[in-house]
Formats: C-alpha cells, structure tokens, sequence
C-alpha cells in the first residue's frame, strides 16, 4: 500500500473535498481521484463519497483513515530518526494553539527554531482550546499549547507560561478617567464575551467566581468567535470585555483601546502544553519542546 496514497485518501478526508486536496498536495484533481480509486480496488471498498462538492468518508474509509494515520506518523518518525542519526533535525510537526499562543507567541518562538533547524516544517492549527485539546487526544496534532485544562485520561497537561488578561474599553469610555473601577461596575456596561469553550471564557468567569463576582450578571450582548472580532466590536462601542493583554497591545499603543484596572482583582492565567499520554514524542517534537521549555518570553506573555 503506497503511502503517498494514503497521504492523499487522508488529505481528502480532512479537507473533505477532491479539490481542496488537489490544491493542497500540488496534485491535479484526476490525479487525485486515480489515487483513491487504486486504494479502493485494493482494499475492495468504497473509501470516499462524492455528495455535490463535498467527499466524505464511508464507514470502511473511517477505519482506513485511522490506520493511515499512523502509518504516516510512524513514516515521519522515521525520517526524523534518520535525520538526527545524520546529526541534522529534519521532518514535519503539527501544533494545536488556542488563540493567544497560536497568535502572539508560537510565531516567534517558531522563528527562532527555525533558525537552527531550517529543515523543519511546523504548522499550527488554531482553534478553540476544547477542539485542540481533542486533536491531540485524536492524535491529529502531537503537541497543543492551551489557555486552560481539564480532566481527560487521556492527555497530560504541564504549565509552560503565563498570561495576563485585562479590561478592555473603548478608548474614550469614562472608566479610562478612573484610575480602576470596583468589580461590581463590570454589571454596568454591555459585555462582549467569547465563545463557550474558549480557554480565554473559561477563565476570566473563573477568576471572576473566584473573586466573589457571578458572571452570570455580566450583560452579555454579544458571544464571539475569536479574539480579533471581540476587539473589533470593542472599537465599534458594541461593549468591554476581557482580553490577553498580548491582544490588545497594539491598539492601546496606538490609543484605539484602553485598559481599565479592576480593584482587589488579577487576571492571570498559565498556559498548558498538551500532550496524549503513552505518545512516543518525534525528535522534532522533543526539540521542539525543549525549545519552547526554554525559551525566554519577554513580556511574560
């Protein structure tokens, strides 16, 4: 069985269409379907079904697709091997962020790991810190850096860094004329929070339960998706809200938003790697790890 072809039945899988596989492997879309073709007259199965543009994976292209992964893992574990054998690091990893380290932190600590291993391919998949979290459980990522953690016996959680969350106004709200508000004004304004099971919601309510305050009484008028549409609506005098300092830095350097302290409260929060318990780590992912164990973030995220 040719891993190159499970490689491409994986590629259309995720990206459940032909053609997004096509353009994501540089390979033109008959090309794409003669592949999937061959594996299906090998494995005497229908592996994938066309449904309008969409490819979606039969109940036995399910079960394939869980073996090629592994078989293409254990592929790439052997070209690292052999590379570190050679006394180079060379492969592909793929990285799960939530939105504040996929944002602001792993592009610069990638950077710098790049330039003394080159040859190294990293990607990063940002997403919420629940679907992160499952995709390392999953095994489709093999490292995952999130904002919060949880029971699951599957995954193993170590504290990496830390990050500050602030309140967030507009630049020319009237609490920016107070030097701080007291935590119960926070019923006051319209709030705009992020989505349920980002890693940023979980822990300002939180931090906030934990401080006496029930965050149910916040006056939510909006629930967003991502950190950039949260600052956006901020801007636009929608409401406040409480963000990664990290994401606001820029606009209060340039006095579109400002920061408001709250009385007798910190929001401080760590940041988790996230790894599936029992995983034999690639070489790529070993050095990367110490490299992210290392690394000396200036403005203690």
């Amino acid at each position: 069985m040719d891993i190159r072809r499970l490689e491409v039945f994986c590629k259309v899988v995720e990206l459940g269409s032909f053609t997004r596989a096509a353009e994501a492997v540089l390979l033109s879309q008959p090309t794409i379907s003669e592949h999937i073709k061959t594996l299906e007259d090998m494995v005497g199965e229908r592996l994938v079904d066309r449904l309008g543009r969409e490819a979606l994976p039969t109940p036995a292209g399910k079960i394939l697709y869980r073996y090629a992964k592994k078989i293409i893992q254990i592929k790439d574990e052997a070209v690292q091997a052999m590379a570190a054998y050679r006394g180079a690091l060379a492969g592909a990893l793929r990285v799960g962020a939530s939105t504040i380290p996929g944002t602001y932190i792993l592009p610069r600590v990638i950077g710098l790991f790049k330039q003394r291993h080159p040859e190294v391919q990293i990607s990063i998949h940002i997403a919420g810190t629940k679907e992160v979290a499952e995709a390392v459980a999953e095994g489709h990522h093999e490292l995952g850096l999130v904002g919060s953690q949880w029971r699951d016996r599957r995954l193993s959680f170590e504290r990496i860094f830390s990050d500050e969350l602030v309140l967030a106004v507009p630049q020319n709200h009237p609490w920016t004329r107070e030097s701080s508000i007291a935590l119960e004004r926070l019923c006051e304004e319209p709030f705009i929070a992020r989505h349920r099971g980002s890693g940023t919601r979980m822990v300002t309510y939180e931090i906030l339960e934990n401080s006496g305050f029930d965050p149910t009484r916040l006056r939510v008028v909006a629930e967003m998706s991502t950190t950039e549409a949260v600052r956006q609506s901020i801007k636009a005098g929608i409401g406040v809200s409480i963000l990664s300092r990290q994401a606001v830095a820029e606009d209060v350097a340039h006095g579109t938003l400002a920061v408001v302290s709250i009385e007798g409260v910190v929001f401080q929060r760590p940041f988790f790697l996230v790894k599936r318990r029992g995983r034999d780590a690639s070489p790529v992912c070993t050095a990367f790890e110490e490299h992210l164990k290392t690394y000396n973030h200036q403005a203690d995220v």
